[in-house]
């Protein structure tokens, strides 16, 4: 490059970047995160010194709609939120593309039944409690499938997760669409599982959404937040007795209560997040597809998802090289 041209491009600072010392910083990748075990790791390895701050802030929040919102104001770049967050958040033009699956629910989300009803043939003409939401919905139209009926053949209530227990023990539902603890209280008690999430694979899901614009600009912080909760959930599968003890205080738990909190959900490591979100036919694009089309269906979506770049697996490991 002729001196004159080089020294027109750097008067123009065209190549201030390029210079050493002259790179601008990138911000650290700022993730918002509820208290929730599945999302924890992120947590214990900041805490371990796994990830650095300098990479990647967190910012805890009181709930997923406070991550939400913040998403909306476009105060941070991340979130961890269920699926079906996900999708409302698209819904009302936030890009987001999930980077990572935390947890499956296997068994945790279920639906409980009065012990003189044992079968899901048997709901039929039944008060059904149930969320207003896209998980209590989709629990709800799976079961009723399952049971080979239609929504008009039983009757929804509907109720909060803080009004599950009290409506159970008044009387005013047979049927209740729940999730622990109070799931666990009831089945203590005698309520009996109907149908739970294990009839669900790979739907019920917390995932690490991620602006696209971020995942343009701020891959290395994605790889690093994404390995660093590997590591801490490998941790916990090959050292649990240590894990839970450095995990409890954060929690607001006791170590064998830490433990605990992990039944009924699975922990999907590096080859099940690549199968959830890699390859020609990743596992969650069809999960998606399907609580899109509920979630409009019961008018939680304006349209179905288009599911357009909806996945990313350029932040996993081994696909470091898929660019």
């Amino acid at each position: 490059m002729a001196r004159r041209r080089f020294l027109a491009l750097l008067g123009a600072g065209v190549l201030w970047g390029l210079l050493p010392g002259c790179r601008r910083s990138v911000a650290p990748l700022t993730v918002a995160a509820h208290l929730w075990p599945g999302y924890e790791f992120m947590f214990l390895a900041q805490r371990e010194g796994w990830l650095a701050a300098s990479q990647v802030t967190l910012r805890e929040t009181q709930s997923a709609s406070e991550s939400l919102q913040a998403l909306s104001d476009g105060r941070i770049d991340a979130a961890a939120l269920t699926l079906d967050e996900v999708l409302r958040a698209r819904a009302r033009g936030v890009h987001l593309s999930v980077a990572l699956v935390f947890d499956i629910s296997a068994g945790a989300d279920v639906v409980l039944a009065r012990p003189s009803i044992r079968e899901l043939k048997q709901i039929k003409g039944k008060r059904i409690g149930v969320e207003q939401s896209a998980l209590g919905a989709l629990m709800l139209v799976k079961a009723l499938q399952a049971a080979g009926l239609e929504r008009q053949d039983v009757q929804a209530v509907p109720l909060t997760i803080d009004q599950h227990e009290a409506a159970w023990q008044r009387g005013e539902v047979d049927v209740l669409v729940s999730y622990p603890p109070v799931s666990s209280h009831l089945l203590e008690g005698g309520a009996v599982n109907l149908f739970d999430s294990r009839q669900l694979p790979d739907t019920i899901v917390d995932v690490l959404a991620v602006r696209q614009q971020a995942l343009e600009h701020k891959r290395d912080a994605v790889r690093r937040l994404v390995a660093a909760h590997l590591r801490g959930r490998n941790h916990l599968q090959r050292n649990p007795q240590d894990a839970s003890y450095r995990m409890a205080a954060h929690l607001g738990l006791r170590p064998e209560e830490v433990l605990a909190s992990y039944k009924g959900i699975v922990l999907p490591d590096l080859a099940g997040n690549l199968r959830l979100l890699g390859g020609d036919r990743p596992a969650l694009l069809d999960s998606a597809r399907m609580l899109s089309a509920v979630m409009y269906q019961e008018g939680l979506l304006p349209q179905p998802d288009s599911l357009d770049a909806l996945l990313y697996a350029g932040g996993l490991p081994e696909a470091e090289h898929e660019d």
